[in-house]
This record gives C-alpha cells, structure tokens and sequence, in this order.
C-alpha cells in the first residue's frame, strides 16, 4: 500500500519542481533603488545593469560583452531610430550601384585578358611569319603593294619581340 502513496509523492515533487521553473522571476532596482519582483520582464527604461536576475540566468556581469564596433554601430542606430521606408530604399539602390560597378570592374577586367591573350596570338602567328624569311607584303598609302625591306623587317621583329615580352 505505501508504494502508491509514494509514487504519488514523487510525481507531485516533480510536478512542483516544473512549474517553480514556469513561474520565473524577474528581480531589478527601480529609479528609487527598490527591489522589484515580477514575472513579467522590466520596462525598457529600466537599464540592464539594474536587473539583479532574470529567467534566462543572463546578469548584467554574465552578458556577452559586443566588440567596440558594434557598440558604436548600435549607438548609431539607436540615436536615428528605425530607419524609414525611403532610407532602406536609398541603402538598397546603394548596394545595387556599387554591386553593378564592381561587376562592370570585373567585366572591364576580364575583356582586357582576353584582348591582351588575343594580340599575343597575333604576336606569336606575326613571328613565326617574320622567322620563316617569306616575304612581307603592305599596302601604302597610295593603295599600292610594297615589300618590307631587310632594315624593315628587323625593326618589325624588335617590335614584335617587345610585344611579346609583354605578354609573358
């Protein structure tokens, strides 16, 4: 018969020990130094160096302490307040124009690769011609067909040589 009546007591310690940790408690200072209890969080006015304890266990002494720069951007925040629809907007278009102009950077970066790899081909292909002794043929201004002469074709090959120590 004492087995039940202890069961029964057991179930009600626990029972009671539960709803000890539901009914949690907020302890802090108010402006005249008074303890206060509630179960109910403080008011927002009420600093959280002044509250003594709270359900959670976080204490003024136990709270994470936030890196200078955050402290200062949430002092930034905190003095303009909420920021209005046109202020997120003007963010936005912000971060879009500055986004479109490292992707216009990166674009203009890789049109400029390929332009240089291009010419070095053509560098390359123009040496081999200039290598292989067949003769060279421009048209001047007139529209008529000349040979590059020896002293031609030696310059044309230090500038070739030139433009493809570039390209290495």
């Amino acid at each position: 018969m004492h087995a039940p009546g202890l069961k029964r007591l057991a179930v009600a310690i626990f029972l009671a020990g539960c709803t000890s940790a539901a009914m949690a408690q907020y302890v802090w200072l108010n402006d005249q130094g008074v303890k206060q209890y509630s179960d109910t969080p403080p008011p927002a006015s009420v600093p959280n160096s002044k509250i003594l304890k709270s359900p959670k266990g976080l204490t003024p002494a136990s709270t994470p302490v936030k890196p200078a720069e955050e402290t200062e951007k949430d002092g930034e925040a905190a003095k303009k307040g909420p920021q209005t629809i046109a202020e997120k907007n003007a963010d936005f278009q912000k971060r879009r124009a500055q986004q479109a102009e490292k992707d216009k950077e990166a674009e203009a970066k890789k049109q400029a690769a390929a332009d240089k790899k291009k010419n070095c081909e053509q560098a390359g292909n123009y040496k081999r011609v200039l290598d292989s002794g067949e003769r060279i043929s421009r048209m001047d201004k007139s529209g008529e067909r000349t040979y590059l002469s020896d002293e031609e074709r030696a310059q044309e090959m230090r500038e070739n040589k030139r433009a493809l120590e570039e390209c290495k």
